[in-house]
Parts: C-alpha cells; structure tokens; sequence
C-alpha cells in the first residue's frame, strides 16, 4: 500500500532514463536525452491505489493538457458543468432547442461554428454566452452542435412600419424656442431630474468600463458575428473615458467628436439595421461627452441633440413597429429586435434631452409625438436567447394581451373626459405590463407616474 501511495511522485524520469539510471528533464514530446539519442519516449504511468495494471502513455497521449500525465477521471471540468460558471436562462425557459441533444450540448454550446470553418455562422442560441465566456485552451472541449437555420439571425427582411409622424421628432429641439400648439410642459420635481441623470449615468458607465450594453441594445446587436461597425467602433472607443488621464479630457471628447461626426456624415447611406446601430452610438458618444468627460454645456451638445433628433427621425421612418404586432400576431424576431431596439434607445434620447435641456434651463415637453408606439415590452422577450424560447414567450404575451399591447402614452396622464370603467382598465392594463417588465420599464414607469400622475 505504501509503495502504491508514493509511487506517481517518486517516477522522476522516463521508461528509457529510468533503466539507464540517467536524469531526466521529463520535457513533454520527449525528453532532451532520448531526442539526441533518437530514444523512444515514453513512461510507465501507476495506479494510485491497488486493483489496475500500470499503462505506458506515448508521445500521442502527451500535451493535450499541458503535462505528461492525464486528466484524473474525478476531476471537475469547469465547461461540463457549466451550471458554476454561467447561470440559467431568464425566466425558467429552457435554452435548449434540441431535446435529442445531450446535457452538455444542452447546457452550454461553446462555438457552434465548424472547427475547421471559423467562417461558419454561429448559433444565435448561445451568442450569448460565447459574447461573455471564453474558454480557456487547456479545458476539455465541449462536443459542437451544428447550428439550426431556423436560429440564425436574417435581418435582411423586416416588416415595419412607423405609426406616428417621424417628422416631428427631428424638429422637437425648436419647442422650446417656438411655442406649438397643444405642448405640455414636463414638471420634473428634483428627485425625478436626480433620477434620470443617475439612470442614464448608469447606462453609459456600465459600457465604458466594458461591463455590458446599455439596456437600449440588444445582446444579438452586440454578438460577433452580427454587431454592425458603428455600434461595435462606439463600445470600444468610448473605453478611453474610463480613466483619462488629469488634462486629457479635452483630448478624448476631440476623439469622440470626431467620430459622431463622421457617424453624422455617413448615416443617409446606411441601410436599416445599420442607422439604428448608428443612432444608438451616437447617444451613447452624447452621454459618455456629459456623463463622463464633464461636457456640461456648449453649443456641441446642444448640436449633438439636433442631430440625435434627425437621426432619430430617419431611423424611424424605416420603421418602429412590426407590422405583425398592429395585427396582433407574432411577428418575426428579427424585425421585433430592432423595432424594439429602436423604440428603447428613442425613450432614452428623449429622457436625455431632459436632462441637458434641464442644464440649460430651458423647458421640457411631453414627447405628444410619440403617441401610439409601444411601451417597452417584457423582460422575457427582450433577454430570449434562442429563436424557440422567444417564440414561446410572446405566444404567452398574446395570451395574456388579447387586444394590444400597452402603449406608451397610456403611462401619461389620463385624459379628464376619461369615464370611470375607462380609468379602471387602463389601471389594469398598466398592472398587467408592470408584471413582467425589466429594469428599463420600471425606470420609465417611474417617471412618468411620480412626473404625470
């Protein structure tokens, strides 16, 4: 028992200097002595504990974790356990598509991408993860399920369309300088203005420290295989804000200006998925200028807030509603991707504008254009990984939402011509919503209930 217990770390050379009774620097491939002299390689492996025969590992057993010995049966495998590292998908829906496949394929699919073709397209089911979790190369590899063309992201066929007058966006910086009729001043109390600034300051900080996207993107925008130039230039330069050196801001905001412009000069010829991607790297360049370099006000933010409204305004009129979603189906998930991107980063620039108008002291308008778009819809939609998983959840949407959805102005206040059954189901309605919204949709329901009743 002894001599088995000690026997794995007194063997201190090969089969072939182990008889010679030469030193061995036991080099995996082979040893430095049997190279020269064109020896065999090779090493008698024992049992830990009695009741195994002893086998001879060769030089194609050798490297494939880094040593000559391998992987003992007991260890743990951080990628086949994938339960330690990742936690599971929103909402108890099962990421998984394939029922046939196995636990670990189910689990967590590293690439779905063929080795052998890095070209491949990858499966949107697990973009996901692969965007966060990287594997590192002396871990076992986790078996590669082929991706499903029902999975992979098409947005070259989107059915949308804008319910509202975009027009009206692009000129909404004229409001406060050319009174319109029917303008309802926005009285923000202190705490809510204190509100949305630590809100949005929130938003940009999480993406310059490269922590994630803000709420307003969704994560198949910010995967690999489809993040448009824009949106993917934007969360890798504005990294330069997180800890600028004492003196430099002016630098950094130089750099960040010159990008939006070229943003600014280029977006006309940019298709649909693209201007959006567009849009929202400009917002975010707007908010890291004032959030996080100090650009309090000047006449470029406030230029950057008219052309925010423009590209705004031209991302819109490609659409900001599913066609399916007016005829309460289910509209494809590519198109609701970006008609709800579009609607999510929209809200957001209308609560910046707030604020700088704010720092400004000017006044600020209930956005009356915005009427009829959607509120922001579920948690559950809005984080579904896979195609499968999205689909189940909005058929439950429609289940639950026999007419349409909430909209966005059913969160203003209630019209005083309204009767009472009237008030009594918009409350429902707005209860309804709340049960399953995110982290965003609770902010903006904040905001508008402590700003309008």
């Amino acid at each position: 028992m002894k001599a088995s217990r000690y026997s794995t770390s007194r063997q201190k050379a090969c089969n072939s200097c182990s008889t010679a009774k030469a030193k061995c620097n036991r080099k995996v491939g082979r040893c430095t002595r049997c190279a020269v002299k064109s020896l065999s390689y090779s090493y008698t492996q024992l049992p830990l504990s009695g009741g195994s025969p002893a086998s001879t590992i060769g030089n194609a057993d050798v490297g494939v974790y880094g040593s000559a010995s391998p992987l003992p049966p007991n260890s743990t495998n951080t990628l086949s356990n994938p339960g330690n590292v990742l936690p599971s998908p929103e909402c108890g829906i099962s990421a998984a598509t394939d029922p046939q496949s196995s636990t670990a394929e189910s689990a967590l699919v590293i690439s779905d991408a063929s080795p052998t073709d890095p070209t491949n397209p990858t499966d949107s089911s697990t973009e996901t993860f692969t965007g966060n979790y990287a594997p590192r190369e002396s871990r076992l590899e986790v078996p590669i399920r082929p991706p499903k063309k029902s999975e992979i992201l098409d947005f070259s066929e989107l059915e949308l369309f804008s319910p509202i007058n975009v027009d009206d966006i692009s000129n909404r910086w004229l409001h406060p300088y050319i009174p319109v009729s029917g303008q309802k001043v926005k009285n923000y109390p202190p705490t809510i203005t204190s509100l949305i600034y630590r809100i949005l300051k929130s938003y940009v900080t999480v993406a310059v420290r490269g922590r994630a996207a803000p709420p307003f993107v969704h994560a198949s925008q910010v995967m690999s295989t489809s993040t448009s130039p824009p949106l993917s230039t934007c969360l890798s330069l504005i990294r330069i804000c997180e800890n600028p050196l004492p003196g430099s801001e002016g630098v950094v905001a130089d750099v960040l200006g010159r990008e939006m412009n070229n943003l600014y000069e280029q977006y006309v010829a940019y298709d649909n998925v693209t201007q959006l991607a567009a849009f929202q790297a400009y917002l975010i360049y707007s908010m890291a200028l004032f959030f996080r370099l100090g650009q309090i006000s000047g006449p470029f933010l406030r230029q950057a807030m008219m052309n925010l409204q423009q590209l705004a305004c031209s991302s819109g009129r490609a659409g900001l509603m599913c066609i399916a979603e007016q005829q309460h189906t289910r509209p494809k998930w590519e198109a609701w991707i970006v008609a709800e991107a579009k609607r999510r980063t929209l809200y957001v620039m209308y609560l910046f504008d707030s604020v700088l108008s704010t720092q400004d002291g000017l006044q600020t308008f209930l956005g009356t254009e915005l009427q009829g778009l959607p509120a922001p819809r579920s948690k559950c939609l809005w984080r579904a990984q896979t195609r499968q998983e999205w689909e189940i959840v909005y058929n439950i949407y429609l289940a639950d939402w026999l007419a349409e959805g909430l909209r966005i102005d059913e969160l203003w206040p209630m019209p005083a011509d309204l009767s009472e059954p009237g008030r009594l189901q918009r409350r429902n309605r707005v209860d309804t919503w709340l049960e399953n919204v995110d982290e965003f949709g609770t902010m903006i329901y904040a905001v508008t209930s402590c700003t309008h009743g």
